[in-house]
């Protein structure tokens, strides 16, 4: 059975070959616990160091400033829930977007349960938070502000350098889910001035479960996993050394590659694009035209459900929906209610994202099988 090709990598991505030859020592042979005080303990804890590094050569920090968590999901728990409990004394209001991924937004229903205040900011009809609507939303008792770096389903890139520097410059702290971006276009958290910053593994080619929080050398974080000593006496828990190995391979060959990756990632999604438009009347793209991730391709087929050309594609082509169409109602997807997409387009909303190992040859396909079931849908529609 021949597999379907695969256009979902924003949902999760494949192991690289070489983070899975990374990890095998530590699957088979090297399973010491990195605490231990004996020979047992040596090649885990420095495979933890050697990743430590790895993580930090990505994100350009010191290695002290990364700690690995369970994922990005853990990750902006912790961002989020511990800088409102370290600085609960000098303001409850958080800023975040109407944008954000569930792991931000239901953390900040959370707190706004516990009596913090939470402004969502909304954002322009390509994804765009604005810097000014930042500025205003801005408070002297106003205690982190938290935008995601780019949207899982229609790829946006938010102007974080200017939202950073902007809190930055009132004294506020600055947190991104960069769990998308990073791998497809360069993260520093110097140049970007970033105070937090969350990862995830599995949208790297590592596995799924591991992830990391980068902290600001010097940054007050209340600790959000309580037991021993590990991670420097931050996040207590034995380490998952197998998955950490994955991760730090991954970041390293993401750091080695980015360029060639973008632009290979990039031409698929371009290439996609150009036969889809090409094949179907009514059809839109969302998100930005050119602020966008260079694998990122949401497009909407109007009045036409998206489950229905899931169905249709299903076993050749592996992909994601933005709406989901029942027998008496549609769910739109938060981001594309955020962006005021028409419910006549928004429910034929379709996520199709590229990777390092797409192929044009694959592209080629899952175009045409793309265009003839929305060709077909459309057809039946008008009862041609």
């Amino acid at each position: 059975m021949v597999k379907a090709i695969y256009l979902d990598y924003n949902g999760t991505t494949p192991h690289d070959p070489e983070v899975i030859a990374a990890m095998r020592p530590f699957l088979e042979e090297e399973f010491g616990n990195p605490s231990s005080g004996h020979l047992y303990a040596v090649m885990p804890r420095q495979a933890l160091n050697t990743a430590r590094r790895q993580v930090a050569g990505l994100l350009n920090c010191a290695p002290e400033e990364v700690v690995f968590t369970s994922g990005s999901t853990e990750a902006n728990n912790w961002a989020i829930i511990g800088t409102a409990l370290a600085l609960r004394d000098g303001g409850r209001h958080i800023i975040t977007s109407s944008f954000e991924h569930p792991a931000v937004l239901n953390v900040c229903h959370f707190l706004e349960k516990e009596g913090y205040e939470v402004a969502h900011l909304p954002v322009d009809a390509q994804g765009l938070v604005s810097v000014a609507d930042v500025e205003a939303a801005l408070r002297p008792d106003t205690i982190l502000v938290t935008i995601m770096h780019a949207n899982n389903e229609v790829g946006t890139i938010q102007p974080i350098a200017e939202i950073a520097a902007l809190a930055k410059s009132r004294g506020t702290r600055f947190h991104t889910d960069a769990a998308q971006s990073l791998g497809k276009i360069p993260v520093d958290v110097e140049e970007l001035e970033i105070d937090l910053l969350s990862m995830a593994g599995h949208k790297l080619y590592a596995p799924k479960g591991v992830g990391a929080l980068y902290i600001r050398s010097g940054l007050r974080l209340e600790t959000f996993m309580h037991g021993a000593g590990q991670e420097m006496h931050r996040r207590a828990g034995t380490e998952n050394v197998l998955e950490i190995v994955g991760l730090g391979k991954a970041c390293e060959i993401a750091a080695r590659n980015l360029e060639h990756n973008r632009r290979h990632m990039q031409a698929m999604r371009d290439r996609l694009h150009a036969a889809i438009a090409a094949g179907v009347k009514e059809v839109r793209l969302n998100g930005h035209a050119e602020k966008r991730l260079p694998n990122t391709l949401s497009l909407s087929f109007r009045n036409v459900e998206a489950n229905r050309i899931l169905e249709a594609i299903g076993m050749e082509v592996a992909a994601s929906a933005g709406a989901a169409c029942h027998a008496d109602s549609v769910e739109i997807s938060h981001v594309l209610k955020a962006m005021g997409v028409p419910i006549e387009w928004a429910k034929g909303t379709l996520r199709l994202t590229t990777g390092r190992m797409t192929t044009a040859a694959e592209i080629d396909r899952a175009a045409t099988v793309i265009v003839e079931a929305a060709y077909k849908i459309q057809k039946n529609r008008q009862g041609i």
